[in-house]
């Protein structure tokens, strides 16, 4: 028999005799089961609604939504640097690069911690509000004058993580202020 030739429906048919007395069954769909239930088209996934109602419902808060306790202290010169993990590499790079223009500034020098907080609530909030997609905040190296680290610099990294709107943060470039100050990329305002 050649290998181009097709086998005697003789044997054809013995052949599928015999996996018919095997028990094996034609294949209705060629897509794997998972074990998932499928959704209805149009139908959303109950875990991400449910984070997108919290994300929403947290943006339109007015009371602040940062903690007041204790945090993580940072070096003067520690560059800080977080985003959520569903952020675009390149976005996060240009951020990093100071390639995204910054559209507005806050100044914390000279405050207290609990002045700062409240500044910087209300600027991120307004900054989301007005549709800025990019903000500088200015924290400052300063060390605390009972504390051996920078407490408003500290207080700004752990305070930012916290805030519903930022989608990712970093230490400026040295044109803007180096390690004294950071890039701000907000979530775009659904207004």
């Amino acid at each position: 028999m050649s290998r181009h030739q097709p086998p005697p429906d003789d044997d054809i048919n013995a052949f599928r005799q015999a996996l018919k007395q095997a028990g094996v069954r034609r294949i209705k769909t060629n897509q794997a089961d998972t074990g998932k239930r499928r959704r209805a088209d149009g139908e959303q996934d109950p875990a991400a609604a449910a984070r997108r109602a919290a994300a929403l419902s947290a943006d339109n808060s007015v009371t602040g939504r940062t903690s007041d306790g204790r945090v993580e202290a940072v070096r003067p010169s520690e560059y800080l640097d977080f985003a959520l993990p569903d952020l675009p590499y390149r976005t996060r790079s240009q951020l990093k690069r100071g390639e995204i223009s910054w559209e507005a500034g806050l100044d914390l020098h000279g405050y207290t911690l609990e002045e700062a907080r409240v500044e910087l609530e209300s600027f991120l909030r307004d900054s989301y509000a007005s549709g800025q997609r990019c903000v500088l905040v200015v924290h400052g190296k300063a060390w605390g004058a009972t504390t051996d680290y920078p407490v408003i610099k500290s207080h700004v990294n752990a305070w930012l993580r916290e805030w519903p709107s930022v989608l990712a943060f970093c230490s400026a470039t040295d044109a803007d202020g180096g390690t004294g100050a950071v890039y701000i990329l907000l979530r775009r305002s659904t207004r």
